[in-house]
């Protein structure tokens, strides 16, 4: 099989011939249709993460179909079209335990880091890593689901927003164009803020009730027009402009916070107790959750806007969406 690996921190990508994996027991063989490419492989490629071992190949956003099952699976058929996306499954004690903390636990797996993941045309995960794909969905659309999708859609219906409340998604990028279609199916007030009057057609396009240039004034006056917002969710990593949202608030709002700036937030603590107000982060999701993600979208009509390169572009892909230049998501295909 093709598979592009990085083969030490801050090397280029290779293109190589590797032996087909095979499946051990409690793992299932998936034959990648399509890989989004997500920032976060920049600590693949850059050897950001502690203990990474190499070469590795990464990639945590696969759509694909079961290829072969190891010994002792057998919720997982050979065939059936599936996707794994961050959360790389987690070991027997985390099935006694159930705490559903997954974004600390240390028995847990991550994709394409713990494990080679999607940039080859086969990857081997373990079962609990596996999300069923709707007939609806292409691979290529499946693919950015599993981590930018379950992201946003995970920390919107966990946020404490219900159906009528003023939820705004600050960013229409790769995180923020999915998180606008999110909240408007969802039945919230949508609010979509960016900067340029540019980008006002296509976030009401995408669902959004009201749009704000933050460019041309100051968006938490706007938002407080409206009546605050119970819940903004801050797509775009830009610490600056996330911190500046907090004023948009409501009484008792939520700022949440998926995306990851270089630099600390820096928030009035008086705001904080006065409206009652939060800041919180969100981590993906498990693989249920990747699931409940994918047939939310097959349901109410959510699509990725993407991107596609073959896997023999690969460094071009990744350069694409590692240089601002892709506007939303980028998908290696395996068919040329």
């Amino acid at each position: 099989m093709k598979a592009a690996q990085i083969s030490k921190p801050g090397e280029d990508f290779e293109l190589v011939e590797r032996d087909i994996p095979e499946p051990g027991a409690g793992q299932v063989r998936v034959k990648v249709e399509a890989c989004g490419i997500c920032h976060s492989d920049v600590l693949v490629k850059e050897g950001l993460w502690p203990g990474l071992q190499y070469p590795r190949v990464p990639g945590h956003e696969i759509a694909g179909r079961i290829d072969a099952v190891g010994d002792g699976v057998t919720e997982w058929k050979k065939g059936q079209r599936v996707g794994v996306g961050w959360h790389g499954g987690h070991d027997f004690v985390c099935e006694q335990c159930r705490c559903g903390d997954f974004a600390m636990c240390i028995n847990r797996k991550i994709t394409g880091i713990d494990f080679d993941g999607g940039y080859a045309e086969y990857m081997v995960a373990p079962a609990s890593a596996v999300a069923s794909i709707p007939d609806e969905l292409p691979p290529e659309e499946a693919g950015p689901f599993m981590c930018a999708g379950v992201t946003v859609y995970n920390a919107l219906r966990n946020s404490g927003a219900r159906s009528g409340d003023l939820v705004v998604v600050h960013g229409i990028g790769g995180l923020g164009h999915l998180g606008v279609q999110y909240a408007r199916r969802m039945g919230f007030e949508t609010v979509a803020v960016g900067r340029g009057r540019d980008k006002e057609a296509l976030a009401r396009k995408l669902g959004a009730h009201h749009y704000i240039d933050s460019g041309t004034g100051d968006a938490t006056t706007e938002l407080q027009k409206l009546g605050g917002a119970r819940v903004i969710l801050a797509t775009a990593p830009n610490a600056q402009a996330i911190s500046g949202l907090l004023d948009g608030l409501s009484v008792n709002g939520k700022l949440l916070v998926p995306a990851a700036p270089a630099e600390p937030l820096i928030v009035s603590v008086l705001s904080l107790i006065m409206g009652r107000r939060s800041v919180a982060g969100w981590y993906s999701g498990t693989a249920r959750d990747s699931q409940d993600t994918l047939e939310f979208s097959a349901l109410t009509g959510v699509h990725p806007m993407i991107e596609k390169y073959p896997l023999s572009r690969v460094a071009e892909a990744y350069e694409q969406m590692h240089s601002g230049k892709a506007r939303f998501r980028v998908v290696l295909t395996m068919s040329s």
